[in-house]
């Protein structure tokens, strides 16, 4: 899904990846959705754990990162992307994770409810240059977390590579 969705040298490292990360005792718990048509994969996302620091003494907050969605060529524009992530949001909600980051394309997650996270305090594992800052994004899926918490969030060891945060 991965190569086919990125292409072939970027898809490949995606791929690669995501391996990594499965077996990666950092970024669980993690939840990892796929869909299919007709007995073939069409799409995937992960959602891997992350923390956020520093957090004040005594505060707790539940919160994974969606890295990567792919979808195959054939099946985008067709709303099977926003399926899988509305469906990650829902059962991550359900299991008590309190906020969902994403690094990605601000004319696209707005849509299934993220914002930016800089301008809440909420700064990504690596620096995003300021003319990126709209792709760094995060979603409350429980109440009264966003404008309490500050930090920068601490992702997975896979995933926390500087080659991941940079354009």
């Amino acid at each position: 899904i991965h190569t086919e969705a990125f292409g072939a040298e970027e898809g490949a490292e995606i791929a690669r990846l995501v391996n990594r990360l499965l077996d990666d005792p950092t970024a669980r718990p993690l939840l990892s959705l796929v869909s299919e048509s007709m007995d073939l994969l069409t799409g995937h996302v992960l959602f891997t754990t992350v923390r956020i620091e520093p957090l004040p003494a005594g505060q707790k907050v539940s919160a994974r990162i969606l890295a990567p969605l792919a979808v195959l060529p054939d099946a985008q524009r067709q709303g099977l992307g926003g399926a899988l992530v509305r469906a990650g949001l829902r059962e991550l909600g359900d299991s008590g994770v309190d906020l969902v980051f994403v690094g990605g394309l601000p004319g696209y997650y707005p849509c299934v409810g993220f914002q930016p996270a800089g301008v809440l305090g909420l700064g990504a594992p690596y620096p995003i240059p300021p003319a990126h800052a709209e792709a760094w994004m995060v979603r409350q899926l429980s109440t009264d977390v966003l404008g309490r918490v500050r930090g920068t969030v601490q992702c997975a060891a896979e995933l926390d590579r500087p080659e991941y945060w940079c354009e």
